[in-house]
């Protein structure tokens, strides 16, 4: 249950720093790290849907 958690935040902060790094502002950051998150958060469901399959 906590890999879509850790994705999902470290998600956000890959989203933000990346806009920092291009220049972002706040809501360049906030829109970002958001689809970072929820990208992240997607790619952590399927990793312990894989996990509990193969272990549970």
């Amino acid at each position: 249950m906590i890999f879509p958690l850790v994705g999902m935040l470290l998600g956000a902060l890959v989203g933000a720093y990346r806009a920092k790094s291009r220049g972002g502002k706040l809501f360049d950051l906030l829109q970002w790290g958001a689809v970072f998150a929820i990208l992240f958060g997607i790619i952590g469901v399927f990793v312990l849907i894989i996990v509990d399959r193969i272990f549970f």
